[in-house]
């Protein structure tokens, strides 16, 4: 009796471990390098003038290396990005990556040529995240920029919002794209939520770019909607949980479409991967917000 409970238990612990071993690869292998899915949210904040409506693509966490996220697969996302037709499409940060199981960077003239092919009628444009300053050993040490990541957008003429707006229009209505620097950055923290909203100068309504969805929270009525991406939504999700999220709330900013006393937040689940070149119950994804 005590053999076969000894076995019974070998048998056991060796199914985990190939189960284990299984659930590393199909995350590593096959849904961490899928074609993106398309996750899709319409919203209607409160004050949206009638008549003003928005198709906003919103592409996050590129966190360029190989083989994972090579300039090739870059280029293409971008396509389908590009036929999603979106009024404007979104860059949240995290271009860069420095993750030890990789076989190393892509280089920034490299991801950003892949980038250059985006197009929209109202532009792309960008915010810096939180891997941008740290995978980017001499601004971080410096505390200042610019990083690579602003340097390979620089290049291929997309703006990159660093707490500040831009008035834009759309069918003679107008709107404000605002974007905070990175909040993890250096100085632990660059961003200027007061002093970038401080420069919005009427009362049309305000899209807020923030890498980290951490900030929402102190984001005022004022602002239509927050975008975000930095969680992978979890990376790891399992029955809709995320067992660890970069985030000092957990879960609650993890991934999709919040509301919280009539403020909207969106965080995408982001493209690729950090720590672990894995994703598990959070594929990676473009994501599409429609507004009015």
């Amino acid at each position: 009796m005590r053999l076969f409970t000894r076995r019974g238990l070998m048998k056991s612990a060796v199914g985990l471990l190939l189960a284990g071993m299984a659930t590393g690869a199909y995350g590593s292998g096959i849904e961490a390098r899928a074609a993106p899915r398309v996750a899709r949210y319409s919203i209607r904040p409160g004050a949206w003038p009638d008549g003003l409506k928005l198709r906003l693509v919103l592409i996050a966490d590129i966190h360029a290396c190989e083989p994972y996220m090579p300039a090739a697969r870059i280029a293409a996302i971008c396509r389908q990005a590009n036929a999603l037709e979106g009024d404007m499409i979104l860059l949240l940060g995290d271009f860069i990556s420095s993750m030890g199981l990789s076989f190393g960077p892509v280089a920034p003239d490299a991801w950003g040529a892949a980038l250059a092919t985006l197009a929209a009628p109202l532009g792309v444009h960008a915010i810096m995240g939180n891997h941008d300053w740290f995978d980017d050993p001499g601004p971080l040490a410096l505390e200042n920029g610019p990083t690579l990541s602003h340097r390979a957008l620089a290049a291929i003429g997309v703006p990159v919002y660093d707490n500040r707006v831009v008035r834009l229009e759309k069918d003679g209505q107008p709107f404000w794209l605002a974007g905070l620097a990175d909040q993890w950055g250096p100085r632990l923290g660059m961003d200027d939520l007061p002093g970038t909203l401080a420069q919005v100068s009427d009362t049309a309504p305000v899209i807020l770019m923030a890498h980290e969805p951490d900030i929402f929270p102190r984001v005022p009525e004022r602002v239509a909607v927050t975008l975000s991406g930095h969680t992978h939504g979890g990376q790891i999700r399992l029955f809709g949980y995320a067992p660890i999220v970069p985030s000092r709330f957990g879960n609650r900013y993890a991934y999709g479409h919040i509301v919280e006393e009539g403020r909207h937040l969106v965080v995408s689940g982001g493209l690729g991967t950090s720590l672990l070149p894995i994703r598990l119950g959070s594929p990676p994804e473009l994501t599409v917000v429609e507004i009015g």
